[in-house]
C-alpha cells in the first residue's frame, strides 16, 4: 500500500486550532459557491420561473408566458458568454425552461410547465438518499474535484466520507420534503398557486441544504489533495531518475 493509498483514521487528524478551523470554513464556502453558482446561480434558478407566474398570472396567456421565460434564460446566458463566466448554470436552466416549455404547449396544461423541475427534484432527492445508502454520498462525487481530493475521501478520509453522507442525507431529506408540498399542488391547485409556491421554495431550502453541507464539512478532517500528492510524486520520481542517472555516469567515468 503506497502513501497516495493509505486511510486515515479520525484519530490521526491533529487538533485545529481556531485559525486553522476558521480556514477550513473559508475554503468551504468558497467551494460551495463554485459548485453552486452562488448568488448568480440562484437568480438565474429562480428569474425564468418567477417571470412566466407573473406573466400568467395577469393574462391566463401560456404562449407569452413561455416565451418569457425561455428568452430570459437565453439572456442569462449570453450574459455569461460575454463576460466569459462558466455557463453550466445558466445552461441547465435553458434546458429546464425549454421541457418545462415543450410539456406545457404539448398538453396545453400551463401547470405542465413546471412538471419537468418537479420530476427532477424528486429523482434528485432519490439519487442522493441512494448514493449515500450505496456508500458512495453524491455531495461527495459533486464537491470532491472542487476540493481537489477527488474520491480520496472514500478509503483514506473517513471523517469526510462521514460528512458527505450527512449532507447528502441533508440534500435528500430537504427535496423530498419539498416534493411532499409541491406534487400534491400540482393535482388541486390552479397554474398560479403552484407558480407562485414552487418560486418561493427555490431557494430557502437551497439555502438550508448549502449551509447544511458548509456545518458538516467544515467540522470534517480537511481534504486530501490528491492533484499535490501526484505532482509530488512525479518530482520525487523525477529525483530517483535523475540521481539513478548520475550514479550511472559516476560508474561509467570510474571504469576509465
Amino acid at each position: 500500500m503506497t502513501s497516495l493509498d493509505k486511510p486515515t483514521s479520525d484519530t490521526d487528524q491533529p487538533h485545529r486550532t481556531d485559525q486553522q478551523d476558521a480556514d477550513a470554513k473559508a475554503v468551504t464556502e468558497a467551494a460551495l459557491f463554485e459548485a453552486f453558482g452562488g448568488v448568480r446561480g440562484m437568480v438565474e434558478t429562480v428569474l425564468p420561473g418567477l417571470l412566466f407566474v407573473t406573466i400568467f398570472t395577469i393574462n391566463k396567456n401560456l404562449t407569452a408566458s413561455a416565451i418569457a421565460a425561455l428568452a430570459v434564460s437565453l439572456v442569462l446566458v449570453v450574459v455569461r458568454l460575454l463576460r466569459k463566466d462558466t455557463v453550466k448554470h445558466a445552461f441547465s436552466g435553458v434546458f429546464g425552461v425549454a421541457f418545462g416549455v415543450l410539456f406545457a404547449k404539448m398538453t396545453g396544461n400551463a401547470k405542465d410547465f413546471y412538471l419537468p423541475g418537479m420530476i427532477y427534484t424528486l429523482g434528485l432527492a432519490l439519487a442522493y438518499l441512494v448514493t449515500t445508502l450505496a456508500g458512495l454520498p453524491l455531495i461527495g462525487l459533486i464537491l470532491g474535484p472542487v476540493f481537489k481530493e477527488n474520491l480520496s475521501w472514500r478509503t483514506r478520509n473517513p471523517g469526510r466520507k462521514k460528512a458527505y453522507a450527512k449532507a447528502s442525507y441533508a440534500w435528500g431529506l430537504i427535496l423530498l420534503a419539498k416534493c411532499a408540498i409541491l406534487f400534491p399542488l400540482y393535482w388541486w391547485a390552479d397554474t398560479a398557486q403552484l407558480g407562485w409556491v414552487l418560486v418561493a421554495l427555490k431557494i430557502p431550502p437551497f439555502l438550508l441544504a448549502v449551509y447544511l453541507t458548509w456545518v458538516f464539512l467544515a467540522k470534517a478532517p480537511p481534504p486530501i489533495d490528491v492533484f499535490a500528492e501526484m505532482e509530488a510524486e512525479e518530482q520525487a520520481e523525477k529525483a530517483r531518475k535523475a540521481a539513478a542517472d548520475a550514479r550511472a555516469v559516476e560508474a561509467r567515468n570510474s571504469e576509465f
